[in-house]
């Protein structure tokens, strides 16, 4: 029989503290425990070990999924459970070639900028001209203009963007696609239009790939465990 653990020990092993465990027994993270005669809750390994697995799965995928997650893997057919598992692992390393894609956009532009000659009118494109680059839809250059970070000269109703506005539009495609929010592609685009400041965009990006590299350690960590969950199940 398994030993049989209180609260206390579960949340010294564990390192959450004791109402953390009684919180996630509650939502179902860990599965219901036993009560003693005398009412107090009896933990097992188990317990412990579910515990770890959340710990993980929640620096890799953020705690709303991972408490998700635990719920699901003892309800789901084993292979339907793999699979979501697996889903984790994709969506980090496809979070990891976005930032990766950004990161050597922003060092392209940056080259480009450096050897760049002065512009003459040829150089500009058309919204849709534009947007078919980029894939993106025209709504999204209007959006992004609307925002402050892409300017196109206007002549009339008729929008040309010429190559500072070409070189914007870029990062901005680039920064969204490694999952940058408006408000952080604003900060970082101030800090590249003074170009000599474009190394703090990169460092933001080297800083984000880093974190991703964190995120799927910890899904990692937590595989064993998480497959031990299924295996029950």
């Amino acid at each position: 029989m398994d030993e049989r653990l209180g609260t206390a020990a579960v949340a010294a092993a564990s390192g959450y503290s004791v109402q953390q465990v009684r919180d996630l027994e509650a939502i179902g993270v860990l599965t219901p425990a036993r009560r003693a005669a005398n009412g107090y809750r009896e933990f097992t390994a188990r317990h412990v070990r579910d515990l770890r697995a959340y710990r993980n799965l929640a620096a890799a995928v953020g705690p709303v999924r991972a408490r998700q997650a635990l719920r699901d893997l003892r309800t789901l057919p084993r292979d339907r459970a793999a699979a979501l598992i697996g889903s984790y692992h994709v969506a980090l390393a496809r979070e990891r070639d976005d930032a990766l894609a950004a990161q050597r956009a922003l060092r392209t532009i940056r080259a480009e900028a450096s050897v760049e000659a002065p512009p003459v009118p040829a150089d500009s494109m058309t919204i849709t001209e534009l947007a078919d680059a980029l894939g993106v839809r025209a709504s999204t250059l209007r959006f992004w203009e609307k925002v402050g970070l892409v300017t196109p000269d206007r002549v009339g109703t008729t929008r040309r963007y010429p190559l500072h506005a070409i070189r914007a539009a870029r990062i901005t495609a680039a920064l969204r696609a490694a999952g940058y929010r408006i408000p952080d592609v604003q900060e970082a685009m101030a800090a590249i239009h003074r170009l000599r400041d474009v190394a703090d965009p990169l460092a933001a990006l080297a800083a984000r790939i880093d974190a991703i590299a964190g995120r799927m350690l910890a899904l990692l960590r937590a595989g064993n465990d998480l497959a031990d969950i299924i295996d029950e199940s």
